[in-house]
């Protein structure tokens, strides 16, 4: 029913609208407030303030008008302009300690920043002792205020002024303060403490440092000269300890590095047993970034910088008596030399145990001399137990028993059987030559190290169903049966090296130096052995004994070794072999002096390069030469420079492909971004023949990038683009580059991109997917990439070279029973194997032109990866080396690099009893305090020792 009555209604919409027009009078006198209000976080209304801070408001204010003497009081005298400001820089000091929010006192000041900042333009230069003082705190005030209110050097919205006030200040206040202590008012200058301002002001001040040093250094400065930035360096040399005090150690490094003054951090006392490692750890990371672009042109020693930050990781601990992580710095500055004085110093038998460990993993050739326990030492170091703790490993986890080809391949698994049925069917019968060699290699590499199997080992029949290099790779497969079991394996190689047929005399050749990979033996049977076929007139053993020789003593640095291959290279008969003998005699002197910059065997190598004519610069392993001579500078960066300036003198394409090589390798591992760009610069250019150097370039990239995650994860994009725009050449060697970015870490996204590739039209892309994935996945027995390989397998059954390289990713897969792992980083990914990554680009560049080299004859360039072969395990052993199971945690690594705290550093971790195997990308660490373990990287053999301060928890007896 309607109401009778409409008055009260029309009251309510009257009154309803008088209220609407009062709201928008008040939204409009806020807006024309916050117009005259600049800055939005300053509380303009009272009404919105607590009793409590309208207060502290009117307190700053009051003080405020006191310091300058708004109304102009003659009893206003400087004690008392004191005593005000004593009272500002006492709630601004106690209010800094806020973290969570803007301290009120500042928030208050900032309307007032303007006005002190005229009233200290008028105190002038006076020297009475209280305006001194008057002065030197109202500039510290004001450089707190300018921390918020000050413009920036990278302010570019207004027209600054006046750069960098917070700093400005600061430096006015610090020589006021000086002048106060030559006055004798000590208890002035005392107050001149930075870290009492709270730590958002010392972080601020600290990159105006920065910005203020380089633009002094910009403006002419010499950096070395302390005297052009000793006010500068004054506050550094505070806020360094002040920082390092209070856990904010990668501030403190930062600073140190801005100011290149980071041989400082050696004399700071408060860096000690409970923060070195922190410390350490962020310069080590830090030393990946320090390849900066921008100090390329100004110097010649490009990465200074770089040793410059491994250096001080080096002395702190080397100060801190941690000579095993100490040595670790110093075989990532691949600084050898450092490696006497370590052990010399070292009193602790057991650390000196341990290093030799790790030495004998980097396969470094060091001899100990004057030490009571010498001779374990140089057993440890020469490998010399390997076989034998790698064979206690696989009894323990009961895969001792030989594996055959058949078990790899699975045929009975395949949706249309084996070979046997096929033929049965009127299939197409696959080359059997192919098929036996393939088995051989496949038998190899999955019985590798355990010295025996079920074809080559029971009797010789299997030799025989082969015939020429497949004889050969066929007697050259025991030495990688036998692996690291020198005694055992000479004696079973021994009788193949009087054979009648000269292919099995070159493979028994070849197995001898496969067999003593990273073994150092007192008797050197390699070298007795090989000498005479070097020398030789056979074509065949001169080829084996240099692939021999390369693979045996890879990394040693051999002088008689290189006296003996050096004539090999510098021949120049013009027979047809001539070219052959020269680049693998060149391959095997790279890897015995890999990343040794030996001036001989470059000057040799290059000489020959430039020497030779088109036809020899034409060969398919002329590639060879070239690598030969990049892996001499591996990791080296600019000592490579003299030697390409020689090679770009070579009137010949091949030129280009050399130039590229030994870039990449002197540039691996360094992250350098402007060398991958010009890696991504040679691959814009559409060629469609002639395009090797294109394809060093692809892999160059992944070398560059390796190790460094970001920069990793870069190229992988980068990958992406070059599939899609690039010619086949650069798409040929994309494949490739993915499996150097990943080998044996057979990530989910790289093995779908790799399975896609491998159906590729193109036979090449699809031959080098095939091979990358062994390559990725090698030694993890990954079920996902073994099924993808026996699809593989299948769909090019009729495709004698795929199913070829189908069986030796399967051969990489199932490496050592998954035992193995060809993955040249180790200790935390901290240090790159030389003579690991060699033996994988032999593989890679062997792949480039895969007709000549793998699917010919050369095919026993695949045994080079031995150097890269080295078991995974963890093993705990006792100060006697006898093992000692503890349990342990092992899970994916995380970085916690500056971090704050104890943060975990695996995640997802499962608990073993050792021995245990540590995949690519995981971390082991003790389950338990009862044992102390004397490495701080738990990998390979780890020495554990008692914990004195352990105490066994009580059994509860109520129970």
């Amino acid at each position: 029913m309607a109401p009778k009555s409409n008055d009260k209604p029309v009251e309510l919409m009257a009154e309803t609208e008088s209220k609407k027009a009062d709201e928008g009078k008040n939204k409009a006198n806020d807006k024309k407030k916050s117009k005259k209000n600049d800055n939005p976080d300053i509380v303009e209304d009272d009404h919105a303030m607590s009793e409590e801070d309208r207060e502290l408001k009117e307190r700053l204010e009051t003080c405020v008008s006191t310091l300058i003497n708004e109304k102009s009081e003659a009893s206003v005298t400087t004690q008392i302009r004191l005593k005000a400001l004593d009272v500002i820089v006492t709630e601004l000091r106690t209010a800094t300690s806020s973290m969570t929010s803007v301290p009120k006192p500042l928030k208050f000041l900032r309307p007032k920043f303007e006005t002190l900042k005229e009233y200290y333009g008028t105190i002038g230069e006076s020297t009475d002792k209280e305006v001194v003082f008057l002065r030197a705190r109202l500039g510290d005030v004001l450089a707190v205020l300018a921390m918020t209110m000050g413009k920036h050097a990278y302010c570019t919205s207004c027209p600054c002024t006046d750069e960098r006030e917070s700093l400005n200040f600061k430096l006015k206040g610090a020589k006021d303060y000086e002048l106060l202590s030559k006055m004798g008012d000590t208890a002035a200058t005392a107050d001149d403490n930075l870290g009492s301002w709270g730590h958002e002001f010392i972080r601020s001040l600290a990159g105006e440092i920065g910005q203020e040093y380089n633009a002094r250094v910009i403006a002419g400065a010499d950096p070395d000269d302390d005297a052009a930035f000793a006010d500068l360096l004054g506050m550094v040399d505070v806020i360094v300890p002040f920082n390092v005090e209070h856990n904010a150690e990668a501030e403190a490094i930062d600073l140190l590095i801005e100011v290149q003054r980071l041989k400082n951090v050696l004399k700071l006392d408060s860096i000690d047993e409970n923060n070195y490692r922190r410390v350490c750890l962020y310069l080590i990371k830090t030393a990946d970034f320090m390849s900066d672009p921008d100090d390329y042109a100004a110097s010649n020693t490009l990465h200074l910088r770089l040793l410059e930050v491994l250096e001080a990781a080096y002395e702190l601990y080397h100060k801190q008596s941690q000579y095993y992580d100490a040595l670790r710095v110093a075989l990532r500055m691949g600084n050898d030399d450092a490696i006497p004085d370590l052990m010399s110093q070292c009193s602790d038998p057991l650390m000196k145990k341990q290093m030799c460990f790790l030495l004998a993993r980097q396969r470094i050739n060091y001899e100990v001399e004057g030490d009571d326990d010498e001779e374990e030492l140089n057993e440890i170091i020469g490998n010399e137990k390997l076989s034998e703790q790698f064979l206690k490993v696989a009894q323990d986890l009961d895969v001792t028993e030989a594996k055959t080809p058949e078990d790899i391949y699975k045929s009975h698994l395949a949706e249309t059987g084996g070979f046997s049925r096929r033929r049965e069917a009127g299939g197409a019968v696959v080359d059997s030559a192919r098929a036996n060699l393939a088995s051989t290699y496949v038998n190899a590499f999955v019985n590798a190290g355990f010295g025996h199997d079920k074809l080559m080992t029971p009797d010789n029949e299997w030799l025989y169903k082969n015939k020429d290099h497949g004889m050969m790779a066929a007697s050259a497969s025991l030495g990688l049966i036998q692996l690291w079991n020198v005694e055992e394996g000479l004696a079973q190689i021994d009788k193949f090296l009087y054979s009648s047929e000269e292919y099995v005399k070159a493979g028994a050749a070849l197995a001898v130096g496969i067999l003593s990979s990273g073994v150092r033996n007192d008797a050197d049977p390699t070298l007795a052995l090989l000498d005479e076929h070097i020398n030789g007139d056979s074509h065949i053993m001169k080829c084996a004994a240099c692939t021999g020789l390369g693979i045996a003593y890879a990394g040693s640095a051999r002088e008689d070794v290189m006296e003996l291959l050096l004539p090999v290279v510098e021949q120049d008969n013009s027979g047809p072999n001539t070219m052959l003998e020269v680049s693998l005699a060149g391959l095997a002197l790279g890897m015995i002096y890999v990343g040794k910059c030996d001036d001989a065997v470059g000057g040799t190598i290059v000489q020959r390069l430039m020497e030779a004519s088109d036809e020899e610069l034409d060969h398919s392993h002329a590639i060879f030469l070239s690598l030969g001579l990049g892996l001499l500078f591996l990791g080296r960066m600019e000592k490579a420079e003299a030697m390409l300036e020689a090679l770009r003198t070579i009137e010949h394409k091949f030129s280009k492909t050399a130039v590229i090589v030994l870039e990449t390798c002197a540039y691996a591992g360094s992250g350098n971004v402007l060398k991958v760009q010009e890696m991504l610069h040679q691959c814009a250019e559409h060629l469609e023949e002639d395009a090797q150097h294109q394809m060093a370039a692809v892999v160059g990239i992944s070398l560059i990038t390796m190790g460094e995650e970001v920069g990793a994860e870069m190229a992988l994009r980068s990958f992406e683009h070059l599939l899609h725009y690039c010619e086949l050449p650069v798409k040929r060697a994309v494949p490739l580059a993915l499996g150097v970015l990943n080998i044996s870490n057979p990530d989910f996204t790289v093995i779908d991109q790799l399975s896609r590739l491998s159906h590729d039209p193109d036979t090449e892309i699809s031959q080098n997917a095939i091979l990358a994935m062994g390559l990725t996945s090698a030694g993890t027995n990954n079920s996902r990439v073994a099924g993808l390989l026996r699809q593989l397998s299948e769909f090019y059954n009729k495709e004698a070279g795929h199913v070829f390289c189908v069986r030796i990713a399967q051969a990489m897969l199932h490496m050592g029973k998954g035992l193995m792992t060809l993955s040249p980083m180790h200790s935390d990914r901290m240090l790159t194997s030389g003579p690991a990554l060699g033996g994988v680009l032999t593989l890679i560049y062997s792949c480039f032109d895969m007709k000549s080299t793998l699917l010919d004859k050369s095919h026993y360039l695949i045994y080079y990866l031995t150097c890269a072969m080295n078991p995974r395990m963890l093993i705990t052993v006792n100060e006697d080396l006898s093992w000692r199971p503890v349990t342990v945690r092992v899970g994916q690594a995380v970085e916690t690099v500056g971090q704050a705290g104890k943060p975990k550093t695996i995640t997802g971790f499962q608990t073993h009893t050792t021995p245990v195997l540590i995949s690519t990308g995981e971390r082991a660490e003790l389950g338990t305090e009862e044992v102390l373990s004397v490495s701080s990287v738990l990998e390979g053999m780890v020495i554990v020792k008692d914990n004195p301060d352990y105490e066994a928890p009580e059994t509860d007896e109520k129970k």
